[in-house]
Parts: structure tokens; C-alpha cells; sequence
């Protein structure tokens, strides 16, 4: 049997410069993703009637259904990964992310050319989902198999570094322009800036994506492509033989991506309410502060697991989920001092970088080097698709129906689901696929075959 292997970079200064490269890619399609939610309740008129009641739902469900698409493109973008490279198949997707924020910043408006703005809209949007589920679990496979073995918590981190960059970025471009033109002028123009700002910034990452080194072995892109391994990036392989280890990456990322979603998005959502009107510009600043810190926190979180193991940190953001969420959810609203809201969204963003700063790694370190990128995304897509997605919509509606404690209910109860796994399920400092392919592999086919609990 033909062993697909990931190269080991030999030195600590290549894996660093690899992995600004490929991270790069990930400001700005996640300054894309984000750049929706963030300019939501400016350009919603442009697409809905202004008169219609549900505009807001209409606009959350677009953000909602574009995670439709994540697992289609976790397929596409994840057999092509581990067929083809990471390196083609990150570039790939951050140029379609890039194309369909021009299309979105030029689309005349609803005035103009009616519905068909909604439908381009939501065009635009799917496409991006698609591209969205190809980047996350190509970078998170790239950028845990470029990193130095003794620093993959703190380098692999970087994915949500610029993860949660991107949201910074577009923040910060809407208190920028909230500060510099007001409200009025990014409802007319300015949100078309924010999204051409993202398709811009895709012709830098095309050119720094040319140089970074390529995470599979020369030998193993030769094999795959003279047609000596028939299994790579094989769907049938994933749910036939690593359905298990699949199946723990979903359970894995469900509570994660629900409190991710309803930490950073549906809180600063929470905020401009909160601190609407005049004091908009300091609901923006709260938000953009405490993302930054979200923003510097991930390394730490990284650096901290390359010390103690992965598995404690996931267990300090599952219980702090539980036990905190409800706050985040139903007191945040009624906090009108801005260091109260403040405190409490920074107590969340802690709670909430158990997860962030080391999921990639996790997740790479449960399959094998020819379906990683398949298996990655597939289970993340497929996750982020029914529990994270979807939280800004059941928030607006739970917000909407008076049943917000409802909403409570069940953010922390996805998130007790996954602290049950990472207990059981995870063993800290086990053997795993990312550091131990060949022994995984003699287990696997072994009459001592083990799958669970699963070493990270």
C-alpha cells in the first residue's frame, strides 16, 4: 500500500513564513464572510423592500443558507486538496471568494433592477459559501502539516488569528467609515466600498500564495498523480473506513461553532442595538476592541496547549460555555455601561479561545495525510452548516418571538454535547494521524485496531 505523507518543514523559520502565507488567504475570505454581517443593517434596503418587516430575517437567512453550500465546497476544494495540493486549492478558493464580493459591490439595487438584486444577492453569497467550505478545512490541514511539531498549537492558531482578523478588519472599516462619512453614507455607497476592500486584498494573497511551499511530499503528489493511489481525497474512503474519526470532528466543532457565532456575531449585533444612534461609534469601539484582543488571545491559547495538551484546553471552553452563555445571551442585552458590556464580552472571547485557537489541529490530528482535507472540512462544513450558520438567524428570530431564553437553551446545550467529547472521546497526548502516520496506519489495519478514544 502507497502511504500519502505531508512534508515536515526542517526549520522553524520556514514553517513561520509558510504559515503567514497561507493564513493570509483567510483575512480576507473571512473579512468577506464577515464583511456581510457587519454591513447587514446597512445595505439590507438596497435589496429588500424598505416597508417589509422581515427584511432583517431575509438578510440573516442569506448568511444562514450560504452555509448550505460549505459542505459541497468542503467536498470539492477537499478532494482537490488531497489530490492536487493545498497550495492550488487555497489560491482557487480565495480568488472566487474575491470575484463574488466585486460582483456583490457593483450590483445595482433593489430601486433598479428589483428582485433580481435579491437573487444576485444570494448568488453571490452561495458561491461564497462554497468557497468558504474549501478554505477552512484546506488552511487548517496546510497550516497544522507546515508547522514544527513542537509548535503546531501556537502556529496552526493563526488560522483563527486571521479568522477573527477579517471580522477586526471589517469592523474596523465600519467605525472608520461610521466616523468619517455617518450612517447615511454607508447605507447609500459606502457598504460597496467594504465589499470591493475584499476583492482587492485577494490580488496581494494570490501573489504571496505563489511562494509558499507545498505541505504534501513531491513523492506522494507523483503517486496520486500517476494513479498509484486511488483513495485520496475519496469520499468513499472518508464515510467507509474514517466515518468514526469523521464523525468526531462534527461533534467536535458543533458547540464550538455555535458559541463562536453567537459570541462574535450575534453579540456585536447585540451591541449596536444596545448603542444605537449616538453612541453607535462607542458600541463600535467595544466590539472592535474586544475583537482585537480575541484577535491576540489565539497564539496564547496555540502556545498554551503545545504545553499542557489540547484536551484541557477544550475542556476549559466547554465549561465555560455552559456556564456562561445564558450571561452573553439574555444580561448583555440589558447592559447599557459600556465597561459592563465590554467585561462581559471579553469574558466570552476568553471562554470561547479553548476552541478557536487550537480546533484546527485538533481536527487535523484525527485522520490520515490522504483524506485530511476531505475529512476536515466535510466535518467542519457539515457542523457549521446546522449549528453555526444558522445561531444569527435563530437569534433574530428567537429575538423577534420574545423566546430568547429558548435560544439560551440550546446554544449551551451544544456546547455540553461537545465538552462530553472532548471528556470521553479525546485523549490527551495519544498517538495521532498528524505525528504518527505510520504507526496510525500498522494500528488501523492491525487486529489491535483502536479508533476511540482518539490521541490530539
Amino acid at each position: 500500500m502507497t502511504v500519502i505523507t505531508s512534508h515536515r518543514p526542517e526549520s522553524l523559520r520556514r514553517s513561520v513564513s509558510n504559515t503567514i502565507k497561507g493564513s493570509a488567504g483567510n483575512l480576507v475570505e473571512w473579512y468577506d464572510v464577515y464583511v456581510y454581517s457587519t454591513f447587514a443593517a446597512a445595505f439590507e434596503t438596497k435589496f429588500f423592500a424598505a416597508d417589509d418587516s422581515n427584511s432583517q430575517i431575509y438578510i440573516w437567512a442569506i448568511f444562514a443558507v450560504t452555509f448550505l453550500m460549505r459542505p459541497v465546497g468542503s467536498w470539492l476544494f477537499g478532494r482537490f486538496a488531497d489530490r492536487r495540493g493545498r497550495r492550488a486549492s487555497l489560491s482557487v478558493s480565495v480568488s472566487i471568494m474575491a470575484a463574488c464580493s466585486l460582483v456583490i459591490a457593483v450590483t445595482p439595487t433593489r430601486e433598479t433592477i428589483g428582485v433580481w438584486a435579491a437573487v444576485i444577492l444570494v448568488l453571490c453569497r452561495l458561491v461564497q459559501g462554497l468557497a468558504t467550505g474549501g478554505e477552512y478545512g484546506t488552511s487548517a490541514t496546510y497550516m497544522s502539516e507546515a508547522a514544527v511539531k513542537s509548535h503546531r498549537g501556537f502556529l496552526s492558531s493563526f488560522q483563527y488569528v486571521t479568522l477573527v482578523g477579517g471580522q477586526v478588519l471589517a469592523q474596523a472599516v465600519w467605525l472608520i467609515m461610521l466616523t468619517g462619512w455617518g450612517s447615511d453614507a454607508i447605507a447609500e455607497w459606502g457598504w460597496r466600498v467594504a465589499f470591493g476592500i475584499g476583492a482587492v486584498g485577494a490580488l496581494v494573497v494570490l501573489w504571496l500564495r505563489r511562494t509558499m511551499d507545498e505541505s504534501l511530499t513531491a513523492e506522494s503528489l507523483t503517486d496520486i498523480r500517476a494513479g498509484k493511489v486511488r483513495r485520496s481525497g475519496s469520499m468513499r474512503e472518508l464515510l467507509g473506513n474514517y466515518w468514526r474519526e469523521l464523525l468526531a470532528v462534527f461533534l467536535v466543532t458543533m458547540g464550538g461553532t455555535v458559541a463562536f457565532y453567537t459570541y462574535t456575531v450575534n453579540a456585536p449585533t447585540i451591541l449596536k442595538t444596545t448603542f444605537a444612534g449616538k453612541n453607535a461609534v462607542l458600541g463600535g469601539v467595544i466590539t472592535l476592541v474586544a475583537l482585537i484582543i480575541l484577535m491576540l488571545l489565539q497564539p496564547l491559547g496555540g502556545w498554551i496547549s503545545d504545553r499542557i495538551g489540547r484536551k484541557p484546553v477544550l475542556i476549559f471552553f466547554g465549561v465555560g460555555g455552559v456556564l456562561f452563555s445564558w450571561v452573553l445571551i439574555l444580561v448583555l442585552p440589558t447592559v447599557t455601561n459600556a465597561l459592563g458590556a465590554f467585561a462581559i464580552l471579553l469574558v466570552g472571547f476568553v471562554i470561547i479561545t479553548g476552541y478557536t485557537s487550537i480546533n484546527a489541529i485538533v481536527k487535523a490530528s484525527m485522520l490520515p495525510t490522504h483524506i485530511r482535507a476531505l475529512g476536515v472540512g466535510f466535518g467542519y462544513a457539515m457542523a457549521n452548516s446546522i449549528f453555526g450558520g444558522t445561531a444569527p438567524l435563530l437569534y433574530a428570530a428567537a429575538n423577534k418571538g420574545g423566546v430568547v431564553p429558548l435560544f439560551a437553551i440550546y446554544v449551551t446545550a451544544a456546547i455540553l454535547i461537545s465538552l462530553i467529547v472532548y471528556i470521553v472521546l479525546l485523549r490527551n497526548h495519544g498517538p495521532n494521524w498528524l505525528d504518527d502516520e505510520e504507526q496510525m496506519h500498522a494500528r488501523k489495519e492491525g487486529p489491535e485496531h483502536r479508533t476511540f478514544p482518539i490521541g490530539v
